[in-house]
């Protein structure tokens, strides 16, 4: 297999399951050196380092650090890690995969609050900048660089117990259209990748998961749900260096099934 990717240096937000585990896997079989930030309790650590394994299995280095890569005071607590890491490299690729949010509906007993809201936005939108923010003050992006981070059609298509992950996902596309034109003229692209349902652990947290599912398939025109690898092929296109002219976008990888 080709490793166009040896020798560069990616940093996985949210990569011990789902699409960002998947992206990982991808990225290291074509030789990205990855460090990965993932939250993971003692119970869940063993399973957690197993799947490791397989990204250590390609033979690149994996730093891996088990915090919370949304809060702000734990950015800088990382980097003082990543930089030893990655010695004088640079930071080729930053995958937000960060999937922490509330998914309580707007009225009844156990309703939404506003410290609901501001935490959901923080963690799944604005986290994505903050990084960002970081990363370039301290000169740690390489050139070019890439940004990729998930959305989902539900920014823009309301759903009961989602109105505080539909907020945060229109926060991180505002931000990723921002970040196209302002980080321009140091050559890093930014765009945001709009999976189709995906059967991941994400997804069964959502209440009317079974029914999102049973409309997804009866949507999509391929008759599946779509794949972590689907999306983690994307982020895979997206890295590569030909993908430059490519920014500000929302990448639909659902197989066709917005369409429906």
């Amino acid at each position: 297999m080709v490793k166009e990717f040896e020798g560069q240096y990616g940093i996985i937000l949210g990569g011990s399951s789902g699409l960002g585990y998947a992206s990982a896997l991808k990225l290291a079989q074509h030789g990205m050196n990855l460090i990965i930030l993932y939250r993971a309790s003692r119970i869940q650590a063993s399973k957690v380092e197993a799947d490791f394994q397989m990204i250590r299995s390609f033979g690149n280095q994996l730093l891996t650090l088990n915090m919370d890569a949304a809060r702000e005071d734990k950015i800088m607590e990382a980097l003082t890690q990543i930089k030893p890491f990655i010695t004088e490299n640079k930071v080729s690729l930053l995958l937000h995969s960060i999937s922490k949010g509330n998914l309580k509906p707007m009225t009844g007993k156990n309703k939404l609050s506003s410290g609901d809201f501001q935490q959901t936005v923080q963690s799944m939108g604005i986290s994505l900048y903050s990084w960002v923010s970081n990363l370039y003050a301290q000169s740690l992006f390489a050139t070019p660089a890439r940004i990729i981070s998930f959305t989902s059609e539900g920014s823009v298509k309301p759903m009961k117990g989602y109105a505080a992950v539909s907020a945060a996902k229109a926060t991180l596309e505002a931000i990723n259209r921002s970040m196209a034109i302002e980080f321009a003229p140091a050559q890093i692209t930014s765009n945001c990748i709009q999976a189709g349902v995906t059967d991941t652990d994400s997804l069964k947290r959502i209440p009317s998961y079974e029914a999102l599912k049973e409309m997804s398939l009866k949507r999509n025109p391929n008759h599946r749900l779509t794949q972590p690898v689907d999306v983690a092929n994307t982020v895979y296109l997206l890295a590569l260096k030909e993908s430059q002219w490519i920014t500000g976008n929302v990448i639909k990888v659902d197989g066709g099934e917005s369409l429906q």
